[in-house]
């Protein structure tokens, strides 16, 4: 294993322990599963029975449904012989926080029960806690003796277990001693994996996750190595992002997230948790894994070793120099490729955030306004907005650059192949991008010292391999370990037809490398096949936008899923579940509509205190459902309101964003 993972360079899988839940097996290679949880009332029982085969035919391999209480979990036995009855035997997994015997009873019901370290025995009332290790050695005795029984129900009952840790409810206790930290997320695991072992019980699965999907990343590969340096093995994973959020947002978080993992071979089941249908979740989960169906489960090819020059458990940005206003302390620019455009007008840059009065002449620059366009070989024959700059191939712009009588020539910059750019005679005095192709083992650093003496040059990385995010991180280790510190854009095409594994594929080979500090700017296309099928459909991307519309807001929401870039308002919005007291959906888009102009404002809508108070940390102001009817407000993680009647809650976090100075009007 190379430090968290059996493949740095290629794609394969992990090797983790077999589990059984139900008739299904789970680890050792076996496909990733796909699953989601219910959001009806438990107590319901053909409401959830109901939802839950949508969730089954929409492909689910597992179910999850919750049981907050005694009662729910009783009722779990209703609802698995109904859907017995009817000829559905998937697996059911009870989600269990705060109440033990809760759990203990659904131990014997279902396939498998779901707890959360944070809250099973610890409580959460964000107090900061000295301990002796004596004292410490004390608490976690009494961790054993309150869960050691559930553990051997599960062993007699043959009930699998997810040990699941979240980011948003970290005991005070650990936090105390490990802080608000990966590190801390693994421990609280870890605790209640020993005590399991100890009992020689193993039919576990592990989860860390977080809404944020660095913090969430950061933990998985902690934990493979805290398993492997402590065990000498890893148990199976169960990969997720949560309070991922809705639509395209939630999407792009959790490829990001989860699809990072993945591309390292890590991850034996998978949820993606959106604001939405719980249906619904299974068709991204079905993109996000197929990715990976037609790779070998694990190659026996001798693993190429690279030297990480960089630490894969914390955030460190590479370091680079500034060309122009890319690299160094600059955050990452969009580059928007119009280059399949015969002719452009100002209409056109209306997609990437630029609106153009003619009555006025006067351009509007939105937050999400691309810094660079892509050309081809195509003028723009009418004066630029703002800084907005062309980029054309080198040949074309070579032939314009010696006309005086270019309109706003100094505007246009020229992009070269490495090749091209060595032999070239005529440069810019400023910047000049040069593009690397990653693919090639020989080719990609064979003009790679000479460009890197050249301080005008700006690297655009791409690679066509099939393992491409991987080509791009060896490039990066290779520029690293040779010190050179050229900026570096990184370029990505979907060759993709569906809207979600476009976003899957774009997201996960830039946001895989952007979570590990690289990258200085993002481009992203489709390729030629693709553009070519959307003609002879003729379908408009999306229902209303454009193909750079389109790719212009993922790049921007990918720079914003990876903390690289604030552009917007961030929404940490949990999926609902049996437990949530409102209607999230609808709260969600009322919310939305209200504050979406608040750039880097995050605002968390959660439906019951679960993760809420816990994942307030992450958020500056909190929505949360503390009872029938009634939403608790905070600001980061201090109540603010209590039992504020729902119908005029939103009213009421509008006025806390105004007391606080978050708010501006939106004109």
């Amino acid at each position: 294993m190379q430090l968290y993972s059996e493949s740095l360079t290629s794609y394969k899988r992990l090797a983790t322990r077999e589990v059984k839940i139900g008739d299904l097996l789970l680890g050792n290679f076996h496909p990733i599963r796909v699953q989601t949880m219910t959001t009806t009332d438990t107590m319901d029982t053909m409401a959830t029975v109901e939802q839950s085969i949508r969730c089954i035919e929409a492909g689910a391999e597992m179910v999850r449904i919750t049981a907050p209480s005694k009662k729910e979990a009783e009722n779990l036995l209703n609802i698995k012989n109904e859907l017995r009855k009817r000829g559905y035997n998937t697996p059911l997994i009870a989600d269990i926080h705060f109440t033990p015997n809760a759990a203990e009873i659904a131990a014997r019901i279902v396939e498998k029960v779901r707890v959360n370290p944070g809250n099973y025995v610890d409580k959460k009332k964000f107090e900061q806690l000295e301990y002796t290790d004596a004292e410490y050695a004390e608490e976690i005795e009494r961790i054993r003796t309150r869960f050691t029984p559930l553990v051997k129900i599960c062993k007699e009952h043959g009930t699998a277990m997810r040990i699941g840790t979240n980011h948003g409810s970290l005991s005070d206790r650990i936090m105390s001693r490990y802080g608000d930290t990966p590190i801390g997320m693994v421990e609280s695991a870890m605790e209640f994996l020993r005590i399991a072992r100890d009992e020689d019980y193993h039919n576990i699965i592990l989860s860390m996750k977080s809404s944020n999907p660095q913090v969430m990343v950061h933990a998985y590969r902690l934990l493979i190595k805290q398993m492997m340096d402590e065990f000498n093995e890893c148990y199976p994973l169960h990969l997720g992002v949560t309070e991922a959020g809705d639509g395209e947002d939630g999407r792009i978080k959790s490829a990001i997230g989860i699809g990072t993992l993945l591309e390292d071979g890590i991850g034996d089941t998978i949820r993606v948790s959106l604001t939405e249908d719980p249906e619904f979740e299974i068709p991204v989960c079905k993109d996000l894994v197929k990715r990976y169906d037609h790779q070998t489960e694990r190659s026996e090819a001798p693993e190429e070793k690279i030297k990480l020059p960089y630490s894969p458990f914390e955030y460190k940005k590479r370091d680079t120099f500034e060309v122009s206003n890319i690299g160094g302390k600059q955050v990452p620019v969009v580059v928007a490729n119009f280059s399949k455009h015969s002719a452009i007008s100002p209409a056109d840059l209306e997609n990437i955030g630029y609106k153009y009065d003619e009555p006025s002449d006067k351009w509007t620059i939105g937050d999400a306004a691309a810094d660079y366009i892509f050309t081809g070989n195509n003028l723009i024959h009418f004066a630029l907005p703002g800084t907005l700059k062309v980029i054309m191939h080198a040949h074309a712009w070579q032939q314009e650059n010696l006309d005086a009588n270019v309109n706003g020539r100094d505007k246009f910059l020229p992009i070269f192949s490495d090749e091209q750019f060595i032999n070239a005679t005529v440069k810019h005095n400023a910047i000049n991008f040069v593009k690397v192709d990653c693919t090639d083992e020989n080719e990609r650093t064979k003009y790679i010292d000479e460009l890197a003496k050249d301080s005008t040059v700006v690297l655009c990385l791409s690679s066509t391999n099939e393992n491409a995010m991987q080509s791009v991180r060896k490039m990066f280790a290779e520029l690293m370990n040779r010190s050179i510190k050229n900026p570096a854009i990184l370029i990505c095409d979907s060759p993709h037809h569906g809207i979600d594994e476009h976003l899957i594929h774009l997201a996960t080979e830039t946001g895989a490398l952007f979570l590990e500090g690289m990258g200085d700017g993002i481009s992203l296309g489709l390729t030629d096949s693709t553009i070519a099928n959307i003609k002879v459909t003729g379908r408009t991307y999306l229902e209303t936008k454009s193909i750079e519309q389109f790719l212009n807001n993922t790049a921007f929401s990918i720079l914003q899923a990876t903390r690289t870039r604030i552009s917007k308002t961030e929404y940490i919005s949990c999926p609902s579940c049996g437990r949530t007291l409102f209607d999230l959906q609808e709260t969600t888009a009322k919310i939305r509509s209200r504050t979406n102009h608040l750039k880097g404002i995050k605002i968390a809508i959660m439906g019951c205190i679960v993760n809420g108070p816990g994942e307030m940390a992450d958020a500056d102001f909190g929505y949360v459902g503390s009872g029938p009817g009634k939403i608790t407000l905070y600001k980061s993680k201090e109540v603010v309101k209590r039992n504020v009647d729902s119908e005029v809650a939103v009213e009421e976090l509008i006025n806390l964003l105004k007391e606080n100075g978050a708010w501006i009007d939106n004109n």
